[in-house]
């Protein structure tokens, strides 16, 4: 890594010319995956990469630049480089850098590098093994290990450097059943701010009897109906819904270019009185967690909305800039390559008082949602649609049969604002989330909840609608 002096030189160096704000992000990452399809190690990928980035702020502007050259004299001319765009502003002062304390801190137990590519090999072939054996309708199976070691330091013209050492271990296992016509498919993802004893804490064989249940259950399971109903989406189903229904419309740059049906809107009521949403990037070995984001801001938790209030956005240093704001520790950046941008970390609602079996029992009749799938969300106006991944329909206040091929329609702020029971659990689905062509690391939860109506999509008189 770039040590404390030269990062003091390319500061001053992109500062030259003036400007309002400049930053240095040095990142060195190991990465490692392996993929196995059909008892077979089809793809073996491990790789190191390095390199700097630079961005000056200047009149609300971004000028930026990166490197993979870490010698002085090539550092420093890219930051000169970089500083020139904001040629005519007032140079700034001689900077002293500071290195600055992590406000919380990660344990890894089992560093990914010392696990020997066999045996990550034969913790894939093992979960393969049990997902094949499950039912004789399985007919794919796809394993997949992905974990990385990404060292950063970030220096800025605010005077500090901030170190941080990211270990992601993540493992997806994907099963495909077939019969009478009909095929379906199971998908189950693990993963953190974890090394592998992720796999003693959720055991891959386990992860692959989750995900072959799922798609021979589903096979065997009738089209849902279709039409305008009570659902309950349970802690299983991970927080899916809150992260594209609300989330996104509440990073600040989206918000702040009235690309959100959330801006402009703090101090108003955006959702029921029991629901309060944060963003917390100190969670414990959670997917989105960091000891700083990618510009130097400590981690923290960030209330975005209390009981159905908005209260703020999430914002990196650009936009906190632009509204005299202070940033939140939301500014990240896929890599070097990249500048940083607001972004979610792990976000979720804030579980209630009631139990989970309460919330189902105040059913007569509707669907309970277990998983969800993909989904899409229109940040302008609100509207989404997602698909359910398991399903049942809930039958005089009892989870019954299973359906397949549901879809969820509505409102981000509609469903929010409907939404009448919170249980007392937490499930925490994860992902990486794609924006401004940058994926990033995430997580995000909900407890049980229970919204008294919503479109859902499935069969109409023999017809899927």
């Amino acid at each position: 890594m770039i040590d404390g002096d030269l990062l003091r030189k390319a500061i001053a160096a992109a500062l030259k010319q003036g400007g309002d704000y400049a930053d240095i992000f040095v990142e060195r990452r190991r990465s490692f995956s392996v993929q196995l399809e059909d008892g077979r190690v089809e793809k073996l990928l491990e790789g190191t990469d390095a390199g700097v980035g630079v961005r000056v702020i200047f009149q609300g502007k971004t000028a930026f630049g990166y490197t993979n050259e870490f010698s002085p004299g090539a550092v420093l001319e890219l930051a000169s480089l970089v500083g020139k765009a904001s040629k005519g502003r007032l140079p700034a002062g001689t900077i002293d850098l500071t290195t600055l304390r992590p406000r919380v801190d990660f344990v890894i137990k089992i560093p990914p590098e010392e696990v020997t590519i066999q045996e990550k090999i034969r913790l894939l072939k093992e979960a393969d093994r049990v997902a094949r054996s499950y039912h004789r309708s399985i007919k794919q199976v796809l394993v997949v290990c992905r974990d990385s070691v990404q060292t950063v330091r970030i220096a800025n013209s605010d005077g500090i450097i901030a170190d941080d050492r990211r270990v992601h271990t993540t493992a997806v296992v994907q099963v495909v059943a077939a019969g009478d016509g009909i095929i379906q498919t199971g998908y189950e993802p693990v993963g953190g701010f974890i090394g592998f004893e992720l796999f003693e804490e959720s055991p891959l064989k386990t992860v692959a009897e989750k995900a072959s249940r799922r798609a021979v259950m589903m096979l065997k399971a009738r089209k849902a109906p279709a039409g305008r109903m009570p659902v309950v989406i349970a802690s299983e189903a991970g927080g899916t819904m809150i992260h594209e229904a609300i989330g996104h419309g509440l990073e600040a740059d989206l918000a702040g270019q009235g690309l959100s049906v959330y801006s402009g809107r703090i101090g108003q009521t955006v959702a029921s009185d029991i629901v309060t949403v944060v963003d917390d990037g100190t969670l414990p070995n959670k997917r989105g967690s960091y000891r700083f984001d990618d510009e130097g801001t400590p981690s923290q938790r960030t209330v975005l909305v209390d009981r159905g209030v908005l209260v703020g956005y999430m914002y990196d240093r650009l936009n906190a800039i632009k509204e005299a704001r202070r940033p939140t520790g939301n500014g990240r950046r896929e890599s070097y390559h990249h500048r940083p941008i607001p972004r979610m970390t792990n976000t979720f609602i804030v579980p209630g008082t009631l139990s989970p079996e309460e919330v189902i029992r105040s059913v007569p009749r509707g669907l309970f949602v277990k998983k969800m799938g993909g989904g899409q969300v229109n940040t302008v106006t609100g509207d989404f649609v997602f698909e359910v991944q398991e399903g049942y329909m809930i039958d005089s206040g009892a989870v019954g049969e299973p359906v397949r091929g549901a879809t969820l329609t509505g409102n981000g702020p509609e469903v929010l604002k409907s939404i009448d029971m919170i249980a007392s659990d937490l499930g925490f689905s994860i992902g990486t989330c794609g924006k401004d062509a940058q994926g990033v690391p995430v997580s995000d939860a909900m407890p049980t909840v229970r919204i008294p109506e919503m479109v859902v999509g499935g069969e109409v008189a023999g017809e899927t609608v």
